[in-house]
């Protein structure tokens, strides 16, 4: 089996050379990643999930780190971006980004949220799993009914504890003093009927290999809700394509912006249902990603017009529905998504048409934009936008002011605020964006909502 700090630094290289392309795509490999850490972790007989939970955030922490778009050295301004084009042009520029400005799935470079939000994910899990473990280890040692006329009398040599005992018990978890102490501190006689004196080195072995199997047991489930987790993640595309027919309806008129996978196959899903429709598909400036997406929808049968970024808020009001992807989802409803599509959604809540998101859970940050660990947007090359050569003139110093007329501002991103999102579509079904908060503390613990180890 290979070695975990092996994998984990060929995982890190991948991902500061982006060579994981897409959100789907990153978040898979990075579940499997954690459950291959968890697989070969050694974890002690007490306090088994603080000892997961600190090997998961230690990988966490690396593979964070690793991300290209959050480390404050790879943060690329307007300065930067002039500076590259009058020293070497695009040759250059694409030799210091590593080629990084290539467009994937779902033009995703913020596939990098996506570990952080699995990482987060798989910490949740451990913490869930030994609540869970936990709590039936103190339902079984110590939890029985009581008949009505025996209130306060032991049963077969077991102390009964309230459920209020249990509840304050398991509030503990994951805190000092842990619940396996608690257990652990139990008087004998209170944790066991009464033996003979000779049965001790039997109990005292009985007790190891409880906790042992225990131990077995916690890594056990965790790996297999972790196997559940990449299954999701796998299969989240054709999850949310099964609601398709629920939301696009005959001869609707429906309008996107940018190459999205998950689009596509929701489309897709609608016209296999005998749907007609039409789909306006703006062409996404500079990377013109609308020109890739609607060549996929005809090869797939579906009626497509291409219109240009300008024509949007004239075209909208004969758009029945605005249906996109979205590189995140921040934990206040509010998307991170192609450059274009604010305006698109200004133009939607203008003219009163749904502004639809499509996006898998994997994609739900628990963090706000407002957070420094958000960077909510990335520079891309100028190479896309003008001619270095045809400019070249313009970007120098020669105006004698010291610095240059023209500056060249590519960004990658728009942010949506939640105001302008109707509904969000995820494979757990649609959602309204006030509706964040409750997913979140569904799937993310708020103890892990920043991943760092605890000080040793």
């Amino acid at each position: 089996m290979p070695d975990t700090h092996a994998l984990v630094n060929e995982f890190v290289i991948k991902l500061k050379k982006r060579k994981v392309e897409g959100s789907k795509a990153t978040a898979k490999l990075t579940a499997e990643l954690l459950r291959s850490v968890i697989s070969q972790q050694r974890i002690p007989h007490t306090n088994q999930a603080v000892a997961l939970i600190d090997a998961i955030k230690s990988v966490g922490e690396q593979l964070i780190a690793a991300n290209p778009v959050e480390r404050d050295g790879d943060k690329v301004t307007a300065a930067k971006v002039q500076g590259f084009m009058r020293t070497g042009g695009v040759g250059l520029w694409e030799e210091a980004t590593g080629g990084r400005e290539k467009e994937r799935e779902d033009g995703d470079s913020f596939g990098e949220l996506a570990v952080g939000n699995i990482v987060r994910r798989v910490l949740h899990i451990i913490r869930e799993e030994d609540l869970s473990l936990t709590t039936a280890a103190i339902g079984g040692l110590s939890l029985s009914a009581v008949s009505d006329d025996e209130d306060d009398v032991e049963q077969d040599g077991h102390p009964v504890l309230s459920a209020a005992a249990v509840a304050a018990a398991a509030r503990s978890t994951l805190r000092p003093p842990s619940l396996q102490t608690l257990l652990e501190d139990l008087p004998h006689s209170a944790a066991a009927p009464p033996t003979s004196s000779s049965g001790g080195d039997s109990d005292g072995k009985s007790k190891s290999a409880d906790k042992s199997s225990r131990s077995r047991k916690l890594k056990h489930n965790v790996i297999e809700a972790v196997n559940e987790l990449i299954q999701d993640i796998a299969t989240c595309h054709e999850q949310i394509a099964e609601q398709a027919v629920e939301h696009i309806h005959q001869n609707e008129v429906i309008l996107t912006l940018g190459s999205s996978i998950t689009v596509i196959e929701f489309l897709c899903a609608a016209k296999e249902k005998k749907r007609s429709f039409r789909v306006f598909v703006a062409e996404g400036a500079p990377r013109y990603q609308g020109h890739v997406l609607a060549k996929e929808l005809v090869a797939r049968g579906l009626q497509t017009t291409v219109i240009t970024d300008s024509a949007v808020f004239a075209m909208i009001s004969r758009v029945n529905m605005v249906i996109v992807g979205a590189h995140a989802v921040m934990a206040n409803g509010g998307i991170i998504a192609p450059v274009g599509l604010n305006m698109v959604a200004l133009a939607a809540q203008r003219h009163a048409v749904p502004f639809v998101v499509l996006a898998g859970i994997h994609k739900l940050c628990p963090l706000y934009p407002h957070n420094p660990e958000v960077l909510l947007n990335e520079l891309k090359s100028p190479s896309e936008l003008l001619d270095f050569g045809e400019f070249s003139d313009c970007l120098d110093f020669g105006s004698g002011t010291g610095y240059p007329l023209l500056h060249v501002v590519n960004p990658a991103f728009d942010y949506v605020p939640p105001k302008l999102v109707s509904l969000f579509i995820t494979d757990t079904g649609g959602h309204n964006a006030s509706y964040m908060y409750r997913l979140i503390a569904d799937y993310y613990s708020a103890d892990d909502f920043v991943v760092q180890r605890r000080p040793s």
